[in-house]
């Protein structure tokens, strides 16, 4: 018998950026065991041009990725989600909607590469360095025993892996 996949939500503010990312790292390196999702609580409506185009550099298809509302996974119709990480501090301070099935909650703030500023080589590097954060996290999550834990263990190690300071490119 095989084992379903876990579905990840990942939350931002605006949806823009850094959840996009991050569902695009899950998407590719989880795939067949994590379903990766992505919203905001506000959403822009558009993904940030330099998340696009480092997604792109890397050879991901980029074309289905779209700015959306959290309220999107919070209705009955809805995909049931394992686990939702805000990844920004503003979405993790702002009421979430309450998800079915209760899944596993954990913040992982990453600077947002979004509001850099600079040059463009500067504001680019911003987000390479989220990328490169996203990407730790995720490939730690993704190697935990996330079957064999309890959900209290599953709890700390998730917090633990959004308390460990990022290391960027």
């Amino acid at each position: 018998m095989v084992d379903r996949s876990f579905n990840v939500l990942f939350l931002c503010t605006g949806n823009s950026a850094r959840s996009i990312m991050a569902e695009a790292i899950l998407a590719r390196q989880g795939t067949g065991r994590f379903q990766a999702f992505s919203a905001g609580a506000c959403p822009t409506g558009e993904v940030h041009p330099y998340a696009v185009g480092l997604l792109r550099k890397m050879d991901y298809a980029t074309d289905a990725f779209r700015s959306k509302s959290w309220d999107e996974f919070s209705g009955p119709d809805a995909p049931k989600m394992d686990f939702v990480f805000t990844v920004c501090d503003s979405a993790a301070n702002q009421v979430c909607p309450v998800w079915p099935g209760q899944p596993v909650t954990a913040h992982w703030g990453i600077p947002d590469p979004a509001a850099a500023e600079g040059t463009e080589l500067e504001q680019q590097l911003a987000f390479a360095d989220a990328y490169q954060m996203l990407n730790q996290r995720i490939e730690i999550f993704m190697n935990l025993p996330i079957r064999s834990l309890d959900k209290m263990s599953l709890q700390r190690r998730l917090d633990e892996i959004g308390q460990a300071p990022p290391t960027t490119a």
